[in-house]
């Protein structure tokens, strides 16, 4: 029996899992709830007590037509064009890494040293360099109300996406974009200056998931020949920008935290706070200028 031919939700959420468990995806009964809970506008307890609801015929071409697409490896959310993040809907797009939740703890490692900057300045200036989505300053901006975010990207598909983003969250008042390549563009000095950078190297991202590499752009993935050419980038022109009592938080690759570091301690910041990630792994460090000298 083809999906076409059972119309009960029930039906077509087994047959959607039973294709995508054939296929090898991984979690596949929670990709099926997701993938047709979205599709459908249905939260989880609908999808469960809602089994014996008979669909038409759109939304069964339409459910059809998203598992296909899925197992060509596309990813879940992006077929459905959007994903949470820290509390955020945030809409997708080509030019846009699609945010991953290990980032949020790059959002929660930075929040508190917005709301101390915040009380001490009665204002937070961000940067946050290579925006996408604009995940991690609108994130920020939500949480801390006297933040104010300049988001820049070198590819204007992402910037106008983080601009929308923005306004579907209610922070547009707040949030700036400006396309530039890190700080070619950029002035002025700023409390926080944020990333998530590209930073696998570019001789592993033939090897990485089809989900990511033919889905994400390469730009927000390939790092250089060893990961670190953004860092280096924002090594060296962080100081240039950064106001005296800032910081610099990036995320980084599970192990990339004694290079980068050495990066940036060789530009005269002292390391002063690392998280890991939901997986145990290193993730975020926290720069602070040298402030002995």
């Amino acid at each position: 029996m083809t999906i076409a031919e059972g119309r009960r939700l029930a039906d077509v959420l087994a047959k959607a899992r039973s294709r995508f468990s054939d296929a090898g995806l991984a979690d596949a009964a929670i990709e099926a709830r997701i993938l047709i809970g979205g599709l459908l506008g249905l939260d989880a307890t609908a999808l469960f007590t809602g089994g014996d609801r008979v669909l038409d015929e759109a939304d069964i071409a339409a459910i059809h037509a998203a598992i296909e697409r899925r197992l060509n490896r596309e990813p879940v959310h992006r077929i459905l064009g959007a994903r949470e993040f820290h509390g955020l809907r945030l809409i997708l797009s080509p030019q846009t890494l699609e945010p991953r939740p290990d980032t949020e703890v790059l959002v929660e490692t930075v929040l508190p040293h917005a709301m101390r900057l915040a009380v001490g300045e009665g204002r937070v200036d961000i940067l946050d360099l290579g925006v996408g989505t604009g995940a991690i300053g609108l994130a920020l901006l939500k949480e801390c109300p006297q933040a104010r975010v300049l988001g820049t990207d070198i590819a204007e598909g992402a910037l106008a996406t983080a601009e929308k983003n923005a306004q579907l969250n209610g922070v547009a008042e707040r949030y700036r974009t400006l396309t530039s390549d890190w700080f070619s563009g950029v002035t002025g000095r700023f409390h926080i200056i944020v990333s998530n950078p590209p930073y696998i190297e570019s001789k592993v991202i033939e090897a990485l998931e089809p989900e990511v590499r033919n889905f994400d752009p390469m730009a927000a993935l390939d790092g250089g020949p060893d990961g670190l050419d953004a860092y280096r980038a924002i090594a060296r022109g962080a100081g240039a920008h950064l106001m005296p009592d800032g910081i610099v938080a990036l995320e980084i690759g599970y192990d990339q935290k004694e290079t980068v570091s050495a990066l940036f301690v060789a530009q005269g910041f002292v390391l002063s706070e690392m998280a890991k990630d939901y997986g145990g792994n290193d993730r975020v460090l926290v720069f602070i200028g040298n402030r002995s000298g």
